[in-house]
């Protein structure tokens, strides 16, 4: 890992442990998230600084397809955090293996196909997002993270008048 890069990598054992600082290099196969605005991004790191990860809707209004990047291109500025699973099925080389099969998918679909859900297909062979299933539970959560999600991408490309209005 570069020293100049700007994310801080941070071990993760499931939600009610804090994040650890860590300052070596991802295995291969671990599963990336970061803190974005109202809600999580997730990819798969696949060794030499590089993730791959559903695009989707984090570059414009247009979807993106799964990608391979650079750490920081997919951190975006914020920390990345390493998720550990204890139970995972597939892990290392045989969960880079898997993610890699899918790039270049351009089918993503926030309820049914989106970041967490190829993560969880790669590292469980289960197509699930438990973000999107707190979000069909609480609609008001929904709502929430759609709010602040909107406010991010309004944020992020610098029109933080139309937030005013």
């Amino acid at each position: 890992m570069s020293g100049n890069q700007s994310s801080r990598l941070c071990a993760r054992l499931g939600r009610s442990i804090p994040d650890v600082a860590i300052d070596c290099e991802p295995a291969p196969g671990a599963h990336l998230v970061t803190q974005r605005s109202g809600y999580e991004h997730h990819g798969i790191y696949v060794g030499n600084g590089r993730v791959v990860h559903y695009a989707g809707f984090a570059g414009s209004l247009h979807r993106g397809p799964i990608e391979e990047t650079t750490l920081e291109r997919f951190a975006a500025g914020r920390e990345i955090c390493i998720r550990v699973h204890a139970m995972a099925m597939f892990t290392g080389q045989d969960a880079v293996r898997r993610v890699r099969s899918r790039l270049g998918e351009d089918r993503y679909r926030l309820l049914s196909n989106n970041c967490e859900h190829l993560c969880a297909w790669v590292l469980f062979g289960e197509n699930r997002s438990s973000q999107v299933e707190a979000c069909l539970s609480h609609p008001s959560l929904a709502y929430r993270v759609a709010i602040a999600m909107l406010k991010g991408w309004i944020n992020a490309r610098g029109h933080d008048d139309l937030l005013a209005a």
